[in-house]
């Protein structure tokens, strides 16, 4: 090729390459660092492709990074690959050259000279100009090729002592004054080991010291069967770098439809609501992404991946995993693997899997309430509260087949006390609980669930006898009188146990209307009226507008010797007060907050009862 003999002709770009290198720094490329990136799997492809060319992989071949020193400013990328022919540096000019905006998001990657195009003009991010100087395994003599970012290039063949170059390509940058750090020995060795440190050539790092750092190592992860029994304590390193303390499992995953392999490693610790997954993902041995929370399915948190593939899709930054069917079909397989160590869990190692739903018992809750696979397996470990204390849900449904529970925590507090012993209360008043507990009778045979509620429990106490009955209409009369001013119904009935002498019972539609008359007491008058009228819009709604509201209860306990003994009293004081102090006691055991008035009623009840212990 004449054109490209010792006096070459100096060409324009046929696009606007200021614009192109802009585009590719703010929407493709994360930043300037991925220049390093884009050279190494270049060059990674060229040695790829000369042992395709060969028919051989020469183990010797491999990649050399060598950073400016004081004595050099200029930064070089050497690689054994196959090189580059004077008729290819033509083409790789029209790859160049011939790339619009459109171009470079849709350009094919799976093609080395692509991918080298566009690594050529990730490095005019960093510099002004590349120098590239190529010997091709497919013989031709070696050329040269000169970029400037002010728009042009120029090509020659080498020849006497500048011929005398091996195979392979050699890429030369002097990076800009305020990118020169993006080129130091200490950055560069930073950026290789985490882009490239599980590539299958070896790639080697000057140091500055006049020696070189290998800095490829073995993928770990991605080893199967014996091998990766030899490396359990590397498998252990890399977990701790991965999830911040050591694993509490690592699960091998495997997707055969897009040959992907890699570890799960298992979270000792529960993430905190809605992180995202951080899986490492790998293509080829090149880092893709730190971040790809799409590479697993959405219940799989408990786990944080490193995988490496070769049927994936990198988007045009190759930063990212194209969302496609075969990236679904890996995440379903992945999804897999994880399922199977749980089950597999729960049938070999029962402890083992108690202390994983421990860590992770709500997250595996919402997971339970979604796979009934999964469920049938995770279910039994996991924990509830109840009345008669906190049980594990096989315990739960083996002792009591009937499962009675709340659907919130109110109902359950306000309930909890007076449930007995062999017919106890389920708090499903927490996340994903009520629906857990809804679905029990498809996950164990045998099994019925029951929603209680409060006036359904009050309904269920036993009436006094009928002998007294007379007195305990009269206790309810002059109680009701005492707590007329806090809008509190009295009834007496008689339940266990005998020492707890008052209850408070508010179903959830009376908790609402107290929490907002609570807040039109301490609100200004615009809102106090919107809150006035949407009492009277609820209540219009249910057809209560001329019906008595709904009240609270105050349940006093005809089987307490205390409350036996009020019914009797005849100094009005002493009752009226005691009264109170039972209101009040039962709000505070079923964990309601006080209201100033209720604060104050019970500052004064016990103000008067010291008053008149005195006087006595």
């Amino acid at each position: 090729m004449t054109s490209l003999d010792q006096t070459p002709e100096t060409r324009p770009f046929l696009v606007d390459l200021r614009g192109v290198v802009d585009l590719l720094s703010r929407h493709i490329y994360s930043g300037p660092q991925v220049y390093l990136r884009e050279l190494l799997q270049n060059g990674r492809d060229a040695i790829a492709a000369r042992a395709e060319l060969e028919g051989r992989q020469d183990p010797a071949w491999g990649i050399r990074v060598i950073p400016p020193t004081p004595g050099d400013p200029a930064f070089r990328f050497e690689d054994d690959g196959v090189g580059l022919t004077a008729d290819e540096v033509g083409e790789l000019l029209a790859t160049v050259g011939r790339s619009s905006k459109r171009d470079l998001f849709d350009l094919p990657r799976e093609g080395f000279l692509g991918q080298f195009g566009i690594g050529l003009l990730s490095s005019f991010m960093i510099a002004d100009r590349i120098e590239i100087r190529s010997r091709s395994a497919r013989g031709g003599d070696p050329v040269e090729w000169v970029g400037d970012a002010e728009g042009t290039f120029r090509v020659r063949v080498l020849s006497g002592a500048e011929a005398e170059l091996p195979v392979g390509t050699t890429v030369i940058l002097r990076p800009r004054a305020d990118d020169a750090e993006l080129t130091s020995a200490a950055t560069v060795l930073d950026l290789a080991r985490r882009y490239a440190g599980y590539l299958p050539v070896p790639i080697l790092v000057a140091t500055g010291r006049g020696d070189f750092e290998r800095i490829d190592r073995r993928p770990v992860f991605a080893l199967t069967g014996d091998d990766r029994r030899a490396v359990r304590d590397d498998l252990d390193v890399l977990g701790r770098a991965v999830v911040g303390q050591t694993p509490f499992d690592a699960i091998e995953l495997h997707a055969p439809s897009t040959a992907t392999r890699g570890t799960a490693f298992v979270l000792p610790y529960a993430p905190a609501p809605g992180a995202r997954q951080a899986n490492r993902a790998y293509l080829g041995g090149m880092l893709v992404s730190e971040r790809a929370d799409e590479l697993l399915p959405d219940w799989a948190f408990f786990v944080r991946a490193v995988v490496d593939s070769s049927g994936l899709r990198p988007t045009a930054s190759r930063e990212h995993l194209v969302e496609d069917d075969a990236l679904e079909q890996t995440r379903a397989e992945l999804g897999a693997s994880v399922r199977a160590w749980v089950m597999r869990l729960g049938l070999e190692q029962p402890a083992r899997l108690a202390e994983f739903v421990a860590i992770h018992h709500l997250g595996l809750k919402a997971l339970a309430v979604h796979d009934d696979e999964l469920a049938s397996i995770i279910t039994r470990w996991l924990t509830v509260e109840t009345s008669a204390g906190t049980m594990t849900i096989d315990e739960l449904v083996r002792r009591h087949p009937l499962v009675r529970y709340t659907e919130t925590v109110d109902e359950f507090r306000q309930i909890a006390a007076i449930a007995a012993s062999d017919r106890p209360i389920v708090n499903g008043g927490y996340v994903h609980e009520a629906d857990l507990l809804r679905r029990l009778p498809l996950l164990h045979e045998g099994v019925r669930v029951e929603r209680v509620t409060v006036s359904g429990e009050l309904d269920s106490l036993d009436a006094p006898p009928l002998a007294e009955r007379d007195d305990a209409i009269a206790l309810e009369s002059r109680a009701n009188a005492v707590l007329a001013d806090v809008g509190c119904e009295v009834a007496v009935r008689s339940f266990r146990p005998d020492d707890l002498a008052s209850l408070y019972l508010a179903d959830a539609d009376v908790l609402r209307s107290i929490a907002r008359g609570t807040a039109r007491e301490v609100a200004g008058a615009l809102w106090s009226g919107v809150l006035g009228r949407i009492d009277q819009a609820i209540a219009d709604r249910s057809g209560e507008s001329e019906a008595p509201p709904q009240r609270p209860k105050l349940c006093l306990n005809w089987a307490s010797p205390l409350v036996r003994t009020l019914a009797a009293a005849t100094d009005e004081a002493v009752f009226d007060r005691t009264v109170r102090l039972l209101y009040v006691q039962a709000l505070l055991g079923g964990r309601r907050p006080l209201r100033h008035a209720e604060r104050a009623m019970l500052t004064d009840a016990l103000t008067d009862l010291v008053q008149l212990s005195l006087a006595r």
